[in-house]
């Protein structure tokens, strides 16, 4: 198995199509058949269903698939390292958010990257912290900024910033004043909270604490869409940072009281895979975001305590 055999199966597997695959890769139709079998007998196993439309991969193609992608673009990154040695920071990189992060530095990501970076190209992901913890671990995206990982052997976390979170509903459920509310007080109100998938412990530091408002949550969902909307209607209240719904306490559909005896507050972390080599685009965005991130706690944007 050699990197020209994983590209002709790569064409193979995106386009389905003999034909279609061999013009992609620029081949005879032959040549790209013969490289296909001479994988399928190197693996034993078949890669590919023959079927009157076209080629259907089994599962054994499906992972190979997967395998196929990291191998190249590792490939390639090795390149550009020793080619260009750092001079020129260039090169693919995918970067995934938990909301909170995305919200608060993901325009002036891409900004900056757009401006100071036009050789790098830039995939940028957003989704909860479990669910961007899960694309790392899957080797799907090169850094994510997450909330409370898991200690996991094959992660490198660095602790960014930490935040306070507050109680967060309409004024007719959680009151109006700006005084703090306790937890207690907190653990008897309608609380609607976010699945966090592999990461639940994304919304507080304390599993402890975090166990008690699971326990009392009247709803869970998955959509931060539906989570605002549950919270304008009245539905319930929530835990969470004030940057999580900056634009409705501008708006004043919503207020946030500190939440204290005790306070409750999580760690945003800059994670990557210990087993993939940090790259000189890696390196360089992760030197970006910690600079982006310390300039918004700097202004007041990101009400937070720099751990960096």
């Amino acid at each position: 198995m050699d990197s020209r055999q994983l590209r002709y199966f790569i064409a193979v597997y995106e386009q389905r199509n003999l034909s279609r695959a061999a013009d992609q890769a620029n081949v005879a139709q032959s040549a790209l058949s013969h490289h296909i079998a001479n994988l399928e007998a190197e693996f034993a196993t078949p890669l590919f269903e023959r079927k009157p439309r076209g080629m259907e991969p089994t599962a054994a193609g499906e992972r190979l698939y997967e395998h196929a992608r990291i191998i190249l673009r590792a490939m390639a990154a090795a390149e550009r390292e020793i080619k260009e040695g750092g001079s020129v920071i260039a090169g693919d990189i995918s970067i995934g958010m938990a909301n909170s992060g995305m919200k608060a530095i993901g325009v002036p990501l891409m900004r900056t990257v757009l401006t100071k970076y036009p050789n790098v190209k830039l995939s940028l992901t957003e989704s909860l912290s479990g669910a961007t913890l899960l694309h790392l671990m899957r080797s799907e995206i090169d850094l994510a900024l997450v909330y409370n990982p898991p200690a996991e052997k094959d992660l490198i976390a660095e602790p960014v910033l930490e935040e306070q979170m507050f109680c967060v509903g309409t004024e007719k459920l959680i009151g109006k004043s700006k005084a703090p509310i306790s937890f207690e007080e907190v653990t008897r109100l309608p609380l609607i909270l976010l699945l966090y998938g592999l990461s639940s412990r994304a919304l507080l530091d304390d599993p402890v604490l975090l166990k008690r408002l699971e326990a009392n949550a009247i709803m869970r969902l998955n959509s931060i869409t539906g989570m605002i909307g549950a919270l304008t209607d009245g539905l319930g209240c929530t835990i969470a940072t004030d940057l999580f719904v900056k634009e409705q306490l501008k708006a004043k559909t919503l207020v946030a009281r500190e939440v204290i005896e005790p306070k409750l507050t999580r760690t945003l972390y800059l994670c990557r895979l210990r087993n993939r080599p940090m790259t000189y685009v890696m390196e360089e965005m992760c030197r970006l975001i910690r600079a982006l991130v310390a300039e918004q706690v700097g202004r007041g944007a990101w009400r937070a305590t720099l751990l960096i």
